[in-house]
C-alpha cells in the first residue's frame, strides 16, 4: 500500500501531463477542424479539450482531499475526490448531448465533408496520444484506488474510442468518394456516435462513484482478506460479525464485532483486537476498530 502523500504525487502528475498533452491536442484538431470544416472533427477537438477541464476538475479535487480533519469533518476530505468524478461524469454527459445535437442538424442540413490528409493525420495522432494517458491513468487509479483518476481515465479512453471511429468512417468516406459513393451524412452521423460514447462512459462513472458514495457494500476480496487476518491471529473462529464499511475517499474505515471465549482475560482478548487492527492497516491499509463481544455458551 502506498501512502496518500504518495498517492497524492502520483495523481497529480497525472493531471499535470493529461492537461499538457490535450491542450497541445485540442489546439491542433481545432486547426484541422477550421481547414476541413468537418464538424465530427470539431467535437473531437472539444472533447480533448474537455478533458483539460476534467483534468483541472481533478486537481481541484486533489487539492481539497489532501486538507486535514477539523471539526466540521472529522474524518477528513477526501470524498471530495468521489465529487470531483461526478464532476467529470457531468462534463462527459453535456459534451455528448452536444454532439449528437450537432449531429443531427448536420444530417438534416445536408453539408458535404472533404476529408483530407490533415483529418485522417490528426485522428491517428489521437489515437496513439489519448491510448498512451489513458493507460497510465488506468495504472495511476490502480496504484491510488481514486474514482476520480478512473474517470479521467475512462475521459481519455473516450478521445481514443471516438478518435478510431471518426478515423474509420473518414476512410470509408474517402475510399467511398473514389468509388462515386456519396457519403454525406457520414460527419453528421459520426458526430452522433461520439456523443453516444461520451453519455454511457458518463453513466457507467456516476453510478460506480455514487454508490460509493451513498456507502456501498465492502468489496468482496477486502472482506475475505479481513476474515482471513483475524482467523491467522487467533486461530479460531471468532464469530467475526457486523462489519461496516466506510469509504472516505483516501482512507477506508470499518468496524466489526468479534465473539471470544467467556473465559478469557479481557486484557488478553483487547491485544488480539489490537494486533488484528494493525495488521489490517499495515496488510490492508485499512483502519479498523472491533468490537469486543462474548461467545454466548448454553
Amino acid at each position: 500500500m502506498i501512502s496518500a502523500e504518495q498517492a497524492n504525487k502520483i495523481a497529480k502528475r497525472e493531471g499535470i501531463l493529461s492537461m499538457a498533452v490535450n491542450i497541445c491536442l485540442g489546439i491542433f484538431k481545432l486547426c484541422v477542424a477550421f481547414v476541413t470544416g468537418s464538424l465530427a472533427v470539431m467535437a473531437d477537438a472539444f472533447e480533448t479539450l474537455s478533458d483539460c477541464f476534467s483534468s483541472i476538475v481533478l486537481l481541484i479535487g486533489l487539492k481539497i482531499s489532501k486538507m486535514p480533519a477539523d471539526d466540521g469533518h472529522p474524518y477528513g476530505h477526501g470524498r471530495a475526490e468521489m465529487i470531483a468524478s461526478i464532476a467529470i461524469a457531468i462534463l462527459l454527459a453535456v459534451v455528448g448531448f452536444s454532439f449528437i445535437k450537432d449531429g443531427v442538424l448536420k444530417i438534416y442540413s445536408g453539408d458535404r465533408v472533404d476529408y483530407g490528409f490533415w483529418a485522417i493525420f490528426a485522428m491517428v495522432v489521437t489515437i496513439v496520444f489519448k491510448e498512451g494517458l489513458a493507460q497510465y491513468a488506468l495504472w495511476a487509479a490502480r496504484k491510488t484506488k481514486m474514482t476520480s483518476l478512473k474517470a479521467d481515465a475512462f475521459h481519455h479512453r473516450s478521445d481514443t474510442l471516438s478518435s478510431a471511429i471518426l478515423l474509420l468512417g473518414m476512410l470509408f468516406a474517402f475510399v467511398g468518394a473514389k468509388f462515386g459513393i456519396d457519403l454525406w451524412w457520414m460527419d453528421g452521423a459520426l458526430s452522433c456516435v461520439v456523443g453516444i460514447l461520451l453519455l454511457r462512459l458518463a453513466k457507467k462513472v456516476l453510478f460506480e462513484t455514487g454508490s460509493r458514495l451513498l456507502g456501498g457494500k465492502i468489496p468482496a476480496d477486502l472482506e475475505r482478506q479481513i476474515l482471513q487476518i483475524c482467523r491467522r491471529i487467533y486461530g479460531e473462529d471468532l464469530g467475526f460479525h457486523q462489519l461496516h464499511y466506510h469509504d472516505y475517499g483516501t482512507h477506508i474505515e470499518i468496524t466489526f464485532h468479534l465473539r471470544f471465549p467467556g473465559d478469557i482475560k479481557l486484557v488478553e482478548a483487547h491485544m488480539i483486537a489490537d494486533k488484528i487492527e494493525d495488521l489490517i492497516y499495515d496488510e490492508l491499509g485499512v483502519d479498523a476498530t472491533i468490537h469486543l463481544d462474548v461467545k454466548k455458551t448454553h
